[in-house]
C-alpha cells in the first residue's frame, strides 16, 4: 500500500516508521521530511483498509444502563443543563479533591466520539480532556485520519469526553462506584452527540461502555456496538507513550473505525 506524503507525515508524528513497497532494484522508501515543516493536513483523508480484512460485521448493541440516583433525569438535559449538573455534582468522593470538573470538548454533533478514562493532573488543572503529551499524541492520531478537536464541520470533528469527570487522587483508576456515579453524564453526552462511531480508549472506558473487564488487547480489532453505534476499542494514548510498539495496532484500530463510518448504518 502507498500512503500519501501527508499520511506518512502524520504516521511519523505518531511514532510509526512507514515503509512503502518499491521495485526490486530500489531500496525501501522511508520518508525523512520533518513533520513540523509540513502544511496543515487536508480535510478528511481516508486510510485504506487492509486488503485481507473481512467486511465489517456489526454485533448486537449493548444497551445503556438507566441513570439512577441523582442522575435519574439526565436523559432530559440539554447541553447547558448537563454541563451545570457535572459542575455541581457531589455524587461520589472525587468531588472533594478536584480542582474542577472535566466535562468534554469538541463539536456537539461530531461524527466521531472519543471516550477516555479519567482526568489526570493537567486535565484537572485545565478543565479539558486529553492535554499534555497524551493529548498531543491523540491529536496526531486524529490528524492522520483527517480529524481534529478544533472548529470545523462535524464530519471532520471529534467530541472528546472521559468516563469520569473528576480526577481520582494520584491518577488511580476510578472505582466501580465512581464510574457508576458518572455514567449518566456520559450516556447523555453520547445521546446528544449521536456519533457515527465511538473510540473507547483504555480499560476504564471499556469497563464503562461495554461492562467488560476483558483486557483491551482482547477486545480491540473488532466492532462492538453501544446504543446502536459502532464502538472500536483501542489503547489509551498514555499507554502508547509507555508502549510505543503498540502504536501500529492503534493505527489498525483507527482504520477499522474509518471503515465503520464509511460503511454507514446497518440496513
Amino acid at each position: 500500500m502507498r500512503w500519501t506524503e501527508r499520511q506518512r507525515a502524520m504516521l511519523r508524528a505518531m511514532g510509526l516508521r512507514v515503509w512503502a513497497p518499491v521495485d526490486a532494484e530500489a531500496g525501501p522508501d522511508v520518508a525523512t521530511t520533518d513533520v513540523a515543516e509540513l502544511p496543515a493536513p487536508a480535510p478528511a483523508p481516508s486510510p485504506a483498509p487492509s486488503p485481507a480484512r473481512a467486511p465489517v460485521q456489526l454485533p448486537a448493541a449493548v444497551p445503556a444502563a438507566p441513570a439512577s440516583g441523582p442522575l435519574r433525569d439526565a436523559s432530559q438535559l440539554g447541553w447547558p443543563e448537563l454541563r451545570e449538573a457535572v459542575v455541581g455534582c457531589t455524587a461520589c468522593v472525587l468531588c472533594e479533591r478536584r480542582t474542577q470538573t472535566v466535562f468534554g470538548v469538541g463539536h456537539q454533533r461530531a461524527h466521531w466520539m472519543v471516550v477516555g478514562e479519567a482526568p489526570g493532573e493537567q486535565e484537572d488543572r485545565e478543565g479539558e480532556p486529553f492535554v499534555g503529551k497524551s493529548g498531543q499524541l491523540l491529536d496526531n492520531m486524529l490528524r492522520a485520519i483527517g480529524l481534529s478537536r478544533e472548529a470545523g464541520p462535524p464530519e471532520t470533528q471529534v467530541y472528546i469526553a472521559n468516563a469520569v469527570k473528576c480526577r481520582p487522587p494520584g491518577n488511580r483508576n476510578p472505582t466501580p462506584q465512581e464510574l457508576a456515579a458518572c455514567e449518566g453524564f456520559l450516556v447523555r453526552q453520547i445521546e446528544l452527540v449521536q456519533p457515527k462511531v465511538i473510540l473507547a480508549m483504555g480499560a476504564v472506558a471499556v469497563q464503562s461502555l461495554l461492562r467488560s473487564t476483558e483486557p483491551v488487547g482482547r477486545l480491540r480489532s473488532k466492532v462492538h456496538r453501544y446504543q446502536g453505534v459502532p464502538l472500536i476499542v483501542t489503547y489509551h494514548p498514555a499507554y502508547l507513550l509507555r508502549s510505543p510498539q503498540e502504536k501500529a495496532r492503534a493505527w489498525d484500530d483507527l482504520c477499522l473505525a474509518v471503515e465503520c463510518v464509511q460503511a454507514g448504518p446497518p440496513p
